[in-house]
């Protein structure tokens, strides 16, 4: 078992970024299949990447202390 799957599993705070990251990942992939966005979708898209690594940063912080 990965350490991502032990945190997952043991760790309701990881557990719900990392299940964020992946909706926020699915939204941004939706939104580069288009050839030409809205400025509402390049606003939109803008403020998922921002959340995206906001969580993925907090995700970082956590892997590093139980590194530790």
């Amino acid at each position: 078992m990965t350490l991502v799957e032990q945190l997952c599993n043991e760790n309701p705070r990881f557990r719900k970024l990392y299940e964020e990251h992946s909706i926020f990942e699915k939204q941004l992939n939706a939104l580069y299949q288009k050839s030409l966005l809205s400025p509402e979708e390049e606003i939109e898209r803008k403020k998922v990447q921002k959340l995206k690594l906001v969580g993925k940063d907090e995700m970082e912080s956590i892997l590093r202390a139980h590194r530790q």
